[in-house]
């Protein structure tokens, strides 16, 4: 199949999900539920959306600075300017096809600071696993001090995800899952060796060499304890935002950290599913989850599309603002060159 028919076929099926999710989530809106939305939507207080726009701003300087100093390892010390131009570029990107911004983001970099791109997607493989593993421990802080609201909840959330066609638990669900991963695992490792004098191979292994070599770079980090705080930062920045997100509507407005942390983690889980941008999968998280907290259906969906508007709004204007500044302020370099 032509690669940019499946590019465009992919874009299509995550689109669908994401716009079914967000159908899913209103799908049971009677005139009522709409107009009480339309209400929330439009008499929102989006002044608030001003000091999110500088927090989120601020998230994506840290993980500039952050992904600067697990460049410098690898013997490049790139410009934070041009880092911090890349990351929204990767984001903005992200908006369109999932996934594609962190190729994107490493292809711009590289090309500006002549840095080879498996290197880079190596240090954006350290990146996403300290996400993850940042991601997994407040999700275990989240939990642990609102056991009452949220333990039966996770527990169903995970029942659900391995359950048969008679509703119990199916440990052989689960266990098809890992098999599963074991195999393709296997299957790979066999193929590269095998076949390794194949020239696409070839390519594969060079280009998974250099992803190790960025991985591996983690280990001669320098400053590690700041590398600690920018990450604590961009999720605290996160959270702040959440929580200028509540007080917009004024029947959430009295919502606390707590149910911030919440919709933090559990939206997160919502942006990583492959729609573009998020689009229905995190509005529908947001809206779960703040039932828990009794809040209504469309009081939780105006909460969810307005953190999502506002988040989506700061790429689209910083993502398209970065991809013409980008070459802009390395002409002088590129020409002297």
């Amino acid at each position: 199949m032509n690669k940019k028919i499946w590019t465009i076929l992919k874009y299509l099926i995550f689109l669908s999900l994401g716009l079914f999710l967000l159908w899913y989530t209103v799908k049971d809106f009677d005139e009522k539920k709409w107009n009480q939305l339309i209400f929330d939507l439009s008499h929102a207080n989006y002044w608030l959306l001003i000091p999110v726009f500088f927090i989120m701003v601020m998230s994506h300087f840290l993980r500039a600075i952050r992904w600067k100093q697990l460049i410098q390892p690898l013997g490049y010390n790139p410009s934070l300017l041009n880092c911090f131009l890349c990351v929204f570029i990767g984001y903005w990107a992200n908006l369109a096809v999932p996934r594609l911004g962190e190729v994107l983001k490493c292809t711009f970099l590289g090309r500006y600071e002549k840095i080879p791109v498996d290197k880079l997607i190596g240090t954006i493989v350290v990146e996403r696993a300290i996400d993850v593993i940042t991601l997994l421990i407040l999700f275990a802080i989240t939990i642990g001090i609102q056991i009452d609201v949220l333990g039966n909840y996770t527990i169903d959330l995970f029942h659900r995800a391995f359950q048969n066609h008679s509703g119990q638990f199916s440990i052989v669900r689960l266990s098809v899952v890992i098999v599963i991963a074991i195999a393709i695992f296997f299957c790979m490792r066999y193929i590269l060796k095998r076949y390794t004098h194949l020239p696409i191979i070839q390519k594969i292994k060079k280009i998974l060499r250099g992803i190790v070599d960025g991985v591996l770079a983690v280990k001669q980090l320098k400053h590690k304890w700041w590398f600690v705080l920018y990450t604590i930062g961009i999720w605290l920045m996160y959270l702040l935002s959440i929580k200028l997100g509540f007080l917009s509507i004024t029947e959430t407005s009295y919502l606390n950290y707590a149910v911030a942390l919440s919709v933090l983690v559990f939206g997160a889980v919502g942006m990583i599913v492959p729609s573009p941008g998020g689009v229905g999968s995190y509005q529908f998280a947001v809206q779960q989850i703040l039932l828990l907290y009794a809040i209504t259906e469309e009081k939780g969906m105006s909460v969810g599309m307005l953190l999502w508007f506002s988040l989506t709004l700061i790429l689209i204007l910083f993502g398209t603002l970065s991809f013409f500044l980008l070459p802009i302020v390395n002409k002088k370099r590129m020409t002297s060159k």
